[in-house]
């Protein structure tokens, strides 16, 4: 959708409203508590329904993203028109500038269109073979750190030696959907240990049985050898691939990664890396659809209780 489409499509906070009802209700309004079809719209306030027989009233941005905001509702779709667009994410201060908000706000439509992001049903894996991989995501130290950490022997190692964030990912070759997870350290903490590696994996593989896992040689997926996963290797330091064992398509996936948290957000905390690692992953799931706007403004609509 390009500019001129999305003018057309949100010219008012009316089209805006329509257009979210056609998303989140494609058979029709029921009410939220009674579930009857006998709902009337308010004229003032177009966004709330009456309902005409247990007489109570709702919004339709009600368990949404939207729910509560203040901002307009143009401005908001116009954010996911520009999140979408750019193709490694794109910065609160941006989005501040782009659409006329404090960077607050901005980096709150941001939070809060990575939560939709998210909000997909579970995925399974069956009938397919599975790249394993890890990366790592955080700042490098600085200088003085450096100096420190070699004065003890140490400093800042690569790979699995060093102490940035560790993230696990898993790709299906039968559909290229990706599924990642950050692993933060155990109560011991070890981090990417096997028991935490294999729990991500039974997480998305419906039937191990039917599933091959491909991996590098880390010691850390010794412990498939005890589980019904039909498990190869690839052993980087003699060859990069061959035309089955290879992680290339999860790597792939990090290199994404890497370029959007460094060229264009420049540092993630912790507490919010799995925010953005579920944007990556929605952005490579549905990199060849021509919907995915659509899908966003569905899948905004979040899960109750």
């Amino acid at each position: 959708m390009d500019f001129q489409e999305f003018q057309k499509k949100f010219g008012s906070e009316e089209k805006v409203i329509e257009y979210f009802i056609k998303q989140r209700y494609p058979e029709g309004i029921k009410c939220h508590f009674c579930n009857s079809e006998k709902v009337y719209q308010r004229k003032k306030t177009p966004k709330v329904f009456d309902c005409g027989f247990c007489g109570r009233s709702f919004s339709i941005f009600k368990d949404t993203i939207f729910e509560k905001t203040t901002t307009d509702l143009r401005k908001w779709m116009y954010a996911i028109h520009l999140f979408l667009n750019a193709k490694k994410g794109i910065s609160a201060k941006q989005l501040q500038r782009e659409i006329g908000v404090t960077y607050k706000t901005a980096w709150r439509m941001l939070k809060q269109i990575r939560k939709a992001m998210s909000n997909t049903e579970n995925q399974k894996f069956i009938d397919t073979i599975l790249e394993i991989d890890e990366t790592y995501v955080g700042g490098k130290p600085r200088k003085s750190n450096k100096r420190d950490n070699n004065k003890k022997g140490g400093g800042q190692k690569r790979g699995r030696g060093t102490d940035k964030t560790p993230i696990v990912g898993i790709v299906s070759r039968n559909d290229n959907k990706v599924y990642a997870k950050v692993a933060l350290t155990n109560r011991k903490g070890q981090k990417l240990t096997g028991q935490q590696l294999i729990k991500i994996l039974t997480k998305v593989a419906l039937d191990s049985s039917k599933n091959v896992v491909i991996s590098d040689e880390f010691s850390g997926y010794d412990k498939l050898k005890k589980t019904k996963f039909l498990h190869l290797r690839i052993d980087h330091t003699k060859m990069y691939a061959d035309d089955l064992i290879h992680t290339n398509t999860i790597e792939s996936f990090w290199a994404i990664v890497k370029r959007a948290a460094y060229g264009i957000y420049h540092r993630i905390s912790v507490k919010y890396l799995q925010d953005y690692i579920d944007e990556f992953c929605f952005r490579f799931n549905n990199r060849n659809i021509d919907n995915s706007f659509d899908l966003l403004v569905r899948q905004s609509v979040l899960p109750t209780c």
